[in-house]
């Protein structure tokens, strides 16, 4: 194909190959060209093959072709038209290795605790290596600097000790002495820890551990640190700081009464027996008391009358409630700063016994709320007693954290018998055979009996199918023991000779894992209990039977009280802070 062009430096018409096309682009009205018609050439010049730059005059390194392009009128060399590939690789073309299972690469599946991942982790981090997970065999069994990994005996972060040597070379001394640790400010005070080095440069680098061991260096600090540990345990009392309010109006009525009196203008039946009259089974909620913020752990009656309710709590908070009358907070006994474990009155009502898992043991006036006494022995008291006896109301019994049972002479304040043979916490204390003797459980999943004042053990009840038993109530007619079986079931045992009566059994309730009080109504006929899931469930006492089942908290109900002169009326507590009245 060939067409006529015009030159800009000659007024000469010149004949040339319009190979791009250009000819077809319309100049500028400025410059029209002038074209000469030649004539069209002979069947002789017919080529087959299209015409091509025989030179690049532009000096061209890349060859920009257009989508529409069908045709390139240039000659590509051999060398570039066979050079590779340029640009990213084809994710999605052949394998790049043999053992590639994804698109990505290689992929194997490992399981490993998140304990050993960040041993791994840091051990890569700071020291540079970790171990390589894989399973292939032809994997590196090192990640990272092999020389390190040789050096340090290929040991992870975590098992990497100092040498004794290496410490004993650059062990920083400390400014001056360590101080008094009975001195806080000042001069002389004890730093400890805290005080400042000579070398601030220094430091112990980590290492393989030798094999050789150091023994004397070793004894010395322990012998240091146990003298410090020694000299700075003092103990703290904190008696004194315990604080009472009275919610009413007036401590006395118009007779000059107090709330210890019992309301016989308004229930006369108190000065009554209790147990005389025939109970039933209550239905319907009739009072709630509220005021804890958190979770009632136990609540007990006034000993006799009943016209009053001590309740202790999660909220390290006592409170005594009225019953027969308007039902308020009568007063808030605040002197424990960790939760209350468990409360219990005197027989007379005037005093009252708090312990806690603050490690205190206090004894309270009912009265005045005043705290008259505070005791300790540095372990948590799990549950607390009054000796039963009206000549021995001077004497406590506690069951501690550390598997004894501890007797207190109140008026010495010292410790004047333990019982020491359990292999677990003690939970319950309950007295037997005319306040003679005490039957304890344990975590260790026994039952033991004891004669007061007499630390060994007269009776030891154990079977590989008990479980831990932590609340125990005594029958009323004083025969009987009921004991919460952490296996969902009530197990009762004979209170003489303290064998298990395996005919009588009260399951259908579930209280695993909780410490829910078993109660009896006061005439023996029925037995009851709460459970997990916020029920109070009552079994009749001679067939065994479910009578009932009461729902009566969100939570558990842990605890529970019959009134002892009333027919229907009992008293729940639970987890969710409420105290309810029943009839």
């Amino acid at each position: 194909m060939k067409g006529l062009s015009y030159a800009s430096d000659s007024d000469e018409e010149v004949a040339t190959d319009d190979v791009f096309g250009i000819s077809s682009i319309q100049e500028p009205a400025t410059k029209r060209q002038r074209l000469v018609e030649q004539p069209v050439a002979g069947p002789s010049n017919i080529s087959a093959a299209p015409n091509v730059l025989s030179q690049d005059p532009l000096k061209q390194t890349s060859l920009v072709t257009r989508p529409t392009d069908t045709q390139m009128k240039v000659n590509i060399t051999y060398e570039d038209m066979m050079a590779p590939v340029v640009g990213p690789e084809n994710p999605f073309g052949e394998r790049r290795f043999l053992n590639q299972n994804t698109l990505a690469g290689h992929v194997e599946e490992q399981s490993m605790s998140e304990h050993a991942f960040k041993t791994q982790h840091l051990t890569h981090h700071i020291l540079g290596y970790s171990a390589n997970p894989s399973n292939d065999p032809s994997a590196p069994r090192i990640i990272g600097s092999v020389e390190k990994a040789q050096a340090n005996g290929f040991a992870t972060i975590d098992a990497l000790k100092p040498s004794r040597q290496t410490k004993k070379e650059l062990k920083r001394k400390r400014n001056g002495k360590k101080g008094d640790v009975d001195v806080v400010e000042g001069e002389g005070a004890y730093v400890g820890p805290w005080g400042g080095w000579e070398a601030d440069g220094a430091g112990v680098p980590v290492g393989p551990e030798p094999a050789e061991e150091d023994s004397e260096d070793d004894e010395e600090e322990a012998k240091e640190a146990a003298a410090i540990k020694n000299k700075a345990k003092v103990k703290r009392s904190v008696f004194g700081q315990e604080t009472s309010i009275f919610h009413g109006k007036s401590l006395t009525d118009y007779q000059g009464r107090t709330y210890m009196s019992p309301p016989l203008a308004v229930a006369p039946h108190l000065s009554q027996e209790s147990g005389a009259q025939e109970t039933y089974i209550p239905k319907v909620c009739v009072h709630t008391w509220t005021g804890h913020t958190q979770g009632v752990s136990v609540i007990r009656t006034f000993p006799g009358t009943g016209h009053l309710l001590l309740s202790g709590s999660m909220d390290t908070k006592i409170k005594l409630w009225d019953v027969y009358q308007e039902g308020n907070c009568l007063r808030t006994f605040m002197g424990h700063h960790k939760a209350v474990k468990d409360v219990t009155f005197s027989n007379d009502g005037r005093r009252f016994l708090s312990c806690g898992y603050d490690r205190q043991m206090k004894l309270w006036d009912t009265e005045t709320g005043q705290c008259l006494k505070a005791f300790s022995n540095g372990k948590i008291p799990h549950c607390i007693r009054f000796h039963p006896d009206e000549d021995k109301q001077n004497i406590f019994l506690a069951g501690m954290s550390d598997k004894k049972i501890i007797q207190y002479d109140m008026n010495t304040a010292e410790i004047t018998q333990e019982y020491d043979q359990h292999l677990g916490p003690v939970n319950t204390i309950t007295f037997v055979d005319e306040n003679r003797r005490f039957i304890t459980t344990s975590d260790d999943k026994t039952m033991r009996a004891w004669d007061f004042d007499i630390p060994v053990v007269i009776k030891y009840i154990a079977e590989p199918d008990m479980h831990s038993m932590p609340a125990v109530t005594l029958h009323p007619s004083k025969k009987w023991l009921a004991a919460q079986s952490m296996d969902n079931q009530i197990s009762i045992y004979s209170a003489e000779n303290f064998r298990q009566n395996r005919k009588k059994r009260f399951a259908g309730h579930t209280i695993a894992g909780y410490a829910c009080q078993v109660g009896f109504s006061p005439d023996g006929k029925w037995i009851s209990s709460g459970d997990s899931d916020g029920n109070v469930v009552f079994w009749d006492w001679k067939t065994g039977r479910i009578k009932s089942r009461l729902k009566a908290h969100s939570k558990v109900v842990i605890a529970h009280e019959w009134l002892p002169h009333e027919t229907s009326k009992v008293i729940t507590a639970s987890w969710d802070g409420l105290i309810k009245l029943w009839d």
